[in-house]
Formats: C-alpha cells, structure tokens, sequence
C-alpha cells in the first residue's frame, strides 16, 4: 500500500477552499451592518440654493466706471477728478448706503482704480464691488 500516490493527490486538489471566500463575505457583510445605519441617519437639513445667475444693479447702486484713459464716469456720466470726492461724500451719506460698483478698464493704470478705492474709503463708503466680463469658452 502506497501512502500519496497520484490518485489521492489530485482527490485533494479537486475541492475548492471555501474558507478565504467565507472570510472576504463575512468581512463585508460586518462592513454593510456598520455603514448602512449610518448612511440612513444622517441629520436632514434644508440648504438653501443658490443661482448663477447675473446679478441685476439694484436702483441704489452707484457705477464708477474708470475708462482706459483714466477718466472717472458716474453712473455712465462724465465726472471731473474735482467733483469725484463730492459724489462720494454725497453717497456716503445716503441712508442706507448704496454699494459702489467699480467697472475698470482692462488697460487702465492700476493707480486711477486704487486712487478711486482710496477716495472712496476716505468718504466713508463701506461696500465696494468690483464688476468683471465672465470668461467665454
């Protein structure tokens, strides 16, 4: 009588091991117990939305245009660097105060828009806002 002959050796190679497959399922069924109360209990608040949309100058806000050659334009009117820090003490003093929107020119000096900001915090303006072109795709 032959101990391991060739018949009992491929006898024990035919059955598959179930006990790494039983494993792997046992560990992921632990996993869903764990996750799924968890993901059914979540606190439920109410978000707000929000829009994309453009954001339409409100009667009260006041547009201070810098146009390329560093002139000054309120509301689309022309206006004299002597008469700019008039407006904005007149807007400042409004009740309630107006937001400045500040469109600058693409090629105009840094200086004439960082002149205006200054002006305008001098006066007493508390909301300044810049106005840009979206990126076309």
């Amino acid at each position: 009588m032959a101990i391991g002959t060739q018949e009992d050796s491929e006898a024990m190679m035919s059955e598959i091991n179930m006990i790494p497959f039983i494993d792997v399922m046992l560990v992921l069924l632990i996993i869903f117990i764990i996750t799924v109360p968890v993901i059914k209990h979540a606190v439920n608040i109410d978000l707000p939305r929000a829009s994309n949309e453009k954001v339409l100058d409100k009667p009260e806000n006041v547009r201070l245009s810098v146009a390329a050659d560093g002139a000054y334009y309120w509301n689309d009117a022309p206006v004299e660097d002597a008469d700019f820090e008039q407006h904005l003490l007149d807007t400042a003093a409004q009740e309630p105060q107006p937001e400045l929107h500040i469109r600058g020119d693409k090629a105009v000096r840094y200086e004439r828009v960082a002149q205006a900001m200054a002006a305008a915090q001098r006066a007493g303006i508390r909301k300044i806002g810049f106005i840009t072109e979206p990126d076309s795709p």
